[in-house]
């Protein structure tokens, strides 16, 4: 489903990537944990098209596509989509209005008709309740005056609403207490645990796998997959560490 060769990418000159290698098939959900600086983020913005990422040499595939040779908004309406470490605020702007005028330019992109007004309120209720976020939370601007873990809800709730066929979710527990953690798992699970849908999950630490279990768990350090292994892989590196995981390798 998605097929990364050789990876290299850098910022401002920096080379962050430097070789990558990963491929996910469909229905797996693959975890890849590394310490701070080894890449995961640069990772995350550069299947995304972020700018300011540049990719230098390498390939990434998404089914059959070539994924950067599209636009960042084609790689949306192809089925990406790229959960954000910290979601941004936009003043001015309500989130029904936001995820209504996004779902639809892809829908469009995607040769669809648009969703009317009480159709996508429709969906859209359904996918709130599923993250457990009230309605009046998506009246308000976008994650303005949020706490993280209703940002992270937030974005889940975007992500229920359009439903892509491939995730990539950059440290979706960060700021989460144990709480608002099990509900935004429990989310991910309902919306992309599927035979045709795939993740790349990006993280830190072992909690969030407790409530997604990847089926694969790699680890990222200085620019590349170093290692890869099963479930129990991210519960070594809690308890041993990173370097004492990667020098018995």
């Amino acid at each position: 489903m998605l097929e990364i060769k050789n990876l290299h990418a850098e910022i401002d000159g920096k080379q962050i990537l430097k070789g990558l290698s990963l491929t996910i098939e469909a229905g797996e959900i693959h975890a890849v944990m590394g310490p701070n600086g080894a890449g995961k983020s640069t990772l995350s913005y550069a299947l995304g098209g972020r700018p300011g990422y540049e990719v230098t040499s390498g390939s990434v595939s998404f089914n059959g596509t070539d994924l950067l040779d599209m636009e960042p908004h084609e790689r949306a309406a192809a089925g990406l989509f790229l959960g954000f470490q910290y979601p941004v605020e936009i003043p001015g702007v309500s989130n029904v209005q936001f995820l209504r005028e996004a779902l639809n330019a892809q829908r469009k992109e995607r040769g669809e008709d648009p969703l009317s007004g009480g159709d996508f309120l429709k969906l859209a209720k359904e996918k709130a309740a599923l993250l457990g976020l009230d309605m009046e939370m998506l009246k308000r601007n976008v994650n303005v005056g949020f706490s993280g873990g209703e940002k992270k809800r937030n974005e889940m709730v975007q992500m229920g609403i359009l439903d892509p066929t491939f995730a990539v979710l950059d440290e979706t527990d960060s700021g989460l207490d144990i709480d608002a953690l099990r509900v935004v798992g429990e989310g991910i699970n309902a919306i992309m645990r599927d035979e045709n849908k795939g993740v790349l999950l990006i993280t830190h630490y072992q909690r969030l796998l407790d409530y997604v279990r990847p089926d694969k768990v790699s680890i990222l350090a200085d620019g590349r997959i170093v290692q890869t292994g099963g479930p129990d892989l991210a519960k070594r590196l809690e308890a041993e560490g990173y370097d004492a995981v990667m020098a018995n390798a």
